[in-house]
């Protein structure tokens, strides 16, 4: 490792935005991206991972920046010829994507793990990060409704997010193993700050912190550990966040992203629109502009957090003298 190291912890769209800032200023090979696996699943016979796909995607400029996820320039011919032969067509696998299902899927069939397999991706396709699963081990996010639990591809994607959610459960979280690699970041003496993206806490960052391992190293590192709210005024910016806090009774604000990543960070980031909450925070808090619609915005968040993590200690007080 580095001098010096970053950590950052990730689901999809949100959290690969903020990752890609935070490579863009930050010297080669000095970030570490965890993100979460407990949105894969087998579809087609092919073995997905969302969000390690949208941050590979992302990180390697091959993102559409239409979407977020997916590749750019991307074509649909399998899609079409998989729907005339009647097949389920409700994911849609692009045809340039659909390379790196296949050999993902063919890679695990021989053994090898997913960390390995995705650090070997990253390295072939020029990512000067470490780009690192939670685990090696299947776990999987299912969703709590009145009609009984769904797997998650099918709530989020299938059904468009719609059923109520009554609660949320990873399958799998409490005996899996953390990826060796992702301790070690979150142990490295160089260790600056850990970075919570804004991805959905729910969904994204919940099923990372419930892996025993991974909660307990988070804990216990010597870093500050800083967490970007996603809610913007009360609202998502994308995605169920605020629609799945209101599902299970919880106040749609920061201050219930705060309670909710309460005894694991040090600070939290929170966008000017909630600056009427300020004075109600029980930690450290910086107030900024957390939309990221340019990769100006991505590089000038990524380094304002870096700066607020620079005023933290590890008890979540301001650091005297910096």
């Amino acid at each position: 490792m580095t001098s010096t190291s970053i950590v950052s912890l990730s689901g999809g769209v949100g959290g690969a935005k903020l990752s890609l800032g935070l490579l863009r200023v930050l010297p080669p090979d000095s970030l570490t991206v965890i993100v979460n696996t407990a949105d894969d699943f087998t579809h087609l016979g092919l073995r997905i991972a969302p969000d390690i796909d949208t941050t590979v995607y992302t990180l390697a400029n091959l993102v559409n920046p239409l979407t977020g996820w997916g590749r750019r320039d991307e074509t649909w011919t399998f899609m079409a010829a998989t729907a005339a032969l009647g097949g389920e067509t409700w994911f849609r696998l692009g045809d340039g994507d659909l390379a790196m299902h296949v050999e993902r899927t063919r890679r695990l069939a021989s053994g090898e793990p997913l960390s390995r397999i995705t650090a070997d991706i990253a390295q072939r396709l020029k990512i000067p990060a470490n780009i690192i699963p939670m685990t090696d081990d299947v776990v999987a996010t299912l969703v709590g409704t009145a009609s009984g639990e769904l797997a998650f591809q099918d709530y989020f994607v299938r059904q468009q997010c719609a059923p109520c959610v009554t609660a949320l459960r990873f399958n799998g979280a409490e005996s899996a193993r953390a990826v060796p690699q992702a301790i070690a970041a979150l142990q490295n003496p160089a260790l600056a700050a850990v970075v919570i993206c804004p991805s959905n806490p729910y969904l994204s960052i919940d099923p990372i912190l419930a892996i025993p391992a991974l909660k307990a190293s988070l804990r216990h590192c010597r870093a500050p550990v800083v967490a970007v709210s996603p809610l913007i005024g009360g609202k998502a910016v994308k995605g169920p966040t605020a629609k799945i806090m209101a599902e299970l009774d919880l106040s749609v604000s920061a201050l219930e992203i705060a309670r909710h990543y309460a005894g694991v960070i040090d600070g939290l980031v929170v966008d000017v629109g909630d600056r009427h909450l300020a004075e109600q925070f029980e930690l450290p808090v910086l107030l900024t502009e957390t939309l990221m619609t340019s990769l100006a915005d991505r590089e000038r968040l990524a380094l304002e957090v870096l700066r607020f993590a620079g005023t933290l200690t590890k008890a979540g007080q301001q650091a005297e003298g910096r």
